[in-house]
């Protein structure tokens, strides 16, 4: 199991302490020193079962210097929103959490954590 955080994040910190609590072995990616690239980013979205304008922080000041609101959310367009991610990996959602079964989830809350923990 692998959690993607940001340490000054709260939601990150209380899906460490839970995974800690329950005694989970897993290993800490802080995502924003080590960068997913774009075929790290297709792979964990197929894990999440979503797509990339699912796992972005439309709110950051990036997004919105972007215009990511504005973009297209269908196929074509993509390859562009996850070139955004791998560009600014302020932009992804976290926490993300990779199960030991193959998939994902985004750790935001108690239950979706706990849901990774059961996988």
């Amino acid at each position: 199991m692998e959690i993607w955080i940001n340490p000054a994040c709260s939601k990150c910190r209380s899906a460490v302490d839970l995974l800690d609590a329950e005694g989970a072995s897993y290993t800490v990616r802080r995502y924003l020193e080590d960068v997913p690239g774009v075929d790290e980013i297709r792979a964990v979205l197929g894990r999440l079962g979503l797509e990339p304008w699912d796992i972005t922080r439309t709110q950051e000041a990036e997004a919105k210097e972007l215009g990511l609101r504005d973009w297209p959310r269908d196929d074509a367009a993509r390859d562009r929103w996850i070139e955004a991610l791998a560009g600014h990996p302020k932009l992804i959602q976290r926490p993300i959490i990779t199960a030991d079964d193959g998939t994902a989830v985004v750790g935001r809350s108690e239950e979706a954590v706990r849901e990774a923990l059961r996988r």
